[in-house]
């Protein structure tokens, strides 16, 4: 497996948000993380990466247990995290933005062709403050900040989030381009029904921090079941 998570609970100091999840990515797969707001997605994703302490159970990487692991390890072996609201740095260029990329995976350099074949938004904004841009072209930027450094798994998490559906319906595709083609393994957190049966192979159910249920992406195509696991 790429991602295996066996029996992990993690969250704030005391407070537990994760509770007993359990959890296997393939390569190359794309896996939705789904479920109502405020359920704990964002903090799995968070946990994954770790950025949150897991407090029991293990997280393995590519059969390494990483429980252990500061985030800047985690990110050096190759897991690539796209954080809610993109966490680009406003003040700095594009091209400043996607250096930092190279703390993701093992090029010993920055793999900037990468993200311009992708996005080539990018290669024309180069010298631009990433503050500057439109929110779907920072979204843009903070995918290829990942990309880059040629990352064996990337966390994208809410990708559609306050960006206009022709941006997002191209990150869609871009997605499952990675995947398919250069056999990119993906965890994505979204709520976005159109998006998530764009680009998922499987939908993981989270529910008060708890694997509730796992879905084919084609079964959100009930009204009844997408209000029952999304609320909408």
């Amino acid at each position: 497996m790429m991602l295996e998570l066996s029996s992990v609970c993690s969250g704030y100091g005391r407070v537990r948000i994760i509770n007993d999840v359990s959890l296997t990515v393939s390569p190359g797969e794309i896996v939705a993380v789904i479920g109502r707001n405020g359920v704990g997605k964002t903090t799995l994703m968070k946990t994954i990466i770790g950025e949150v302490p897991t407090h029991s159970g293990t997280v393995m990487f590519r059969k390494q247990d990483v429980t252990a692991l500061p985030t800047s390890a985690r990110a050096k072996l190759g897991i690539g995290y796209v954080p809610q609201g993109r966490g680009i740095f406003t003040r700095l260029t594009v091209g400043a933005n996607l250096a930092l990329g190279a703390g993701v995976g093992t090029a010993s350099q920055p793999n900037l062709e990468r993200a311009f074949e992708f996005f080539p938004i990018l290669k024309k904004r180069l010298k631009q403050p990433a503050g500057s841009m439109s929110g779907g072209e920072q979204q843009q930027l903070a995918i290829g900040r990942i990309l880059v450094g040629e990352p064996d798994i990337m966390l994208l998490d809410e990708p559609s989030e306050g960006i206009q559906p022709s941006i997002v319906q191209e990150i869609g595709r871009t997605v499952r381009q990675l995947s398919r083609q250069q056999g990119l393994t993906v965890v994505i957190v979204e709520q976005n029904l159109s998006l998530i049966q764009a680009v998922a192979d499987r939908c993981v159910v989270i529910d008060n921090g708890a694997v509730i249920a796992t879905l084919e992406p084609g079964e959100l195509d009930d009204p009844e079941t997408a209000k029952t696991y999304l609320a909408i």
